[in-house]
């Protein structure tokens, strides 16, 4: 059916989840420091964190990778020169799109974690500091599993974008299974077999991630729907 290019597609579907899953261990990092400046008390921090957010949400996606990449490239091979290295430095593909798409969908994610902190009561934080726990136990006993909750339904939203999102990172010439399809439909004259079996695959692992994160959500939840009756 695939004409012996469906163990490539495979093989592309496989680099295409990895990038996803080291994009958005990227995204969360920066998403949380997004958040923790945000909310920080400091003035020049909650600026530089909303700067980060709205700045990054208002450029396309597609610019930001071919800025970075390309733009980025050319400017550390104009910097190299002065450190002493004279050869030419080539990105890999591969930790350039992790890095672009960690980037982008961390401002995302800032919006995310910032909105379920503020969603947990302020009287939660002040009753674990009047039970005698220290600041980081209230953060991580208290503060951190109810935001979590609060969280996974814009965290679902963002993994479903990000995951439909690294087939722009094709385009800076990363063999994910977009990349694969097409030399596959170049090759044997057919993109619509080669784009609907990719399609499908993009299907299968948004529909498993949904499965995952329903769970999680669920296991988060345990007990709030009967302490709210």
């Amino acid at each position: 059916m695939l004409n012996g290019y469906g163990s490539t597609i495979l093989e592309g579907a496989w680099l295409t989840l990895i990038l996803a899953l080291t994009s958005m261990a990227v995204a969360v990092t920066l998403g949380l420091l997004g958040a923790a400046f945000r909310l920080s008390p400091i003035k020049w921090l909650a600026l530089l964190g909303e700067t980060y957010a709205t700045v990054i949400r208002g450029i396309p996606d597609l610019v930001l990778i071919l800025l970075i990449f390309y733009g980025g490239q050319d400017l550390v091979n104009r910097l190299a020169p002065m450190l002493g290295y004279d050869d030419y430095i080539d990105i890999n593909p591969f930790v350039a799109g992790v890095f672009t798409m960690g980037f982008i969908f961390g401002a995302y994610l800032s919006e995310t974690f910032r909105g379920a902190f503020m969603a947990i009561p302020k009287g939660q934080s002040e009753a674990g500091a009047a039970y005698g726990m220290s600041g980081m136990q209230v953060f991580f006993r208290i503060l951190v599993p109810q935001m979590i909750r609060f969280a996974i339904p814009g965290f679902t939203n963002n993994w479903l974008v990000l995951t439909k999102a690294t087939a722009l990172i094709s385009v800076v010439g990363l063999q994910d299974m977009m990349f694969k399809a097409k030399s596959a439909a170049d090759a044997t004259r057919e993109p619509f077999t080669f784009y609907l079996a990719v399609a499908g695959l993009y299907l299968v692992l948004t529909s498993v991630s949904l499965l995952a994160l329903r769970y999680l959500e669920k296991r988060y939840s345990v007990g709030i729907k009967a302490a709210d009756l």
